[in-house]
């Protein structure tokens, strides 16, 4: 039992080990600053410029964070403060059940749904000529998939937060949502904020989905109504093909791996908020 928790627990370094010994030869031949920096993706040429990918996964992950926050915060509060208890039995196990549909669906929603109401409505009110594939088509499809991420831990902070502080809040003469803004949430602000950084780091490696709505165009995107080009959609767009060209291979794993990374940040970060947060509760 040692063991095999032992090899569960060394899985993720042994991941991180490979993805970076395939990434040397890259990272031997260019520096960081020519590899983050640069804008040109052209590997027959050895030109490996991340910075359009990197930027097109920041604009798309900012994006879903913009539109799922309010609504996923919004939806926590009433579900915990105001519903009757059966409402919220209701509501609950539906909004849990978006976590299991496939990103493909999610994604084959966003091309028949999300991108003709962009193309057609919005990009045309605020005077943006677009085809709809867009970095707000890719932040309204993730909003929808890390919308059960964000509702589920915040609605168990929501919880966390003791009836009897809530009581002296009213006694104090406070009406229902001052207690709400003024008391709840600030009790529980760290690990709402645990929740969105989980959901940011759901977002942020998420790659069927957002390879079908957000164009995958490799440049650097200036507004919402442009397309763009993710880490994840890089990497299942072109891996497995052209590993031939030298150094192809190696700069789609340093791709696997930045996103490894960056993933493991956020998800640290998130536990030990929340970690931090169970003990005051306690």
């Amino acid at each position: 039992m040692f063991l095999v928790t032992a090899f569960a627990g060394l899985l993720l370094f042994v991941m991180v080990l490979a993805l970076y010994l395939k990434s040397r030869p890259i990272l031997e031949t260019k520096t960081l600053g020519q590899l983050f920096l640069a804008t040109s993706w052209s590997p027959s040429r050895g030109n490996f410029g991340f910075l359009p990918f990197i930027v097109g996964t920041l604009w798309v992950t900012l994006a879903a964070v913009v539109i799922a926050v309010p609504l996923c915060l919004l939806t926590a509060v009433f579900l915990s403060e105001y519903s009757p208890r059966w409402l919220r039995e209701f509501a609950q196990p539906p909004i849990d059940l978006l976590a299991g549909i496939p990103s493909v669906v999610y994604g084959v929603w966003g091309v028949i749904v999300v991108v003709p109401i962009i193309k057609d409505h919005l990009g045309p009110r605020f005077g943006s000529y677009t085809t709809g594939y867009s970095v707000l088509a890719g932040g309204v499809v993730l909003a929808i998939m890390i919308f059960p991420v964000i509702i589920h831990i915040s609605l168990e902070v929501l919880a966390a937060v003791k009836f009897e502080v809530r009581e002296v809040s009213l006694a104090l003469g406070a009406t229902r949502w001052q207690t709400v803004k003024h008391v709840v949430l600030r009790k529980a602000l760290p690990g709402i904020f645990a929740a969105v950084v989980l959901g940011l780091s759901r977002a942020f490696g998420e790659t069927m989905s957002v390879l079908m709505v957000t164009g995958n165009v490799a440049r650097l995107p200036h507004s919402v109504f442009d397309p763009a080009y993710t880490l994840p959609a890089l990497i299942a767009n072109n891996y497995g093909e052209m590993l031939s060209i030298p150094l192809y291979d190696s700069a789609l794993l340093l791709a696997s791996l930045i996103l490894l990374l960056v993933t493991l940040v956020f998800n640290a970060f998130s536990q030990v908020i929340l970690a931090r947060l169970s003990r005051r509760v306690a």
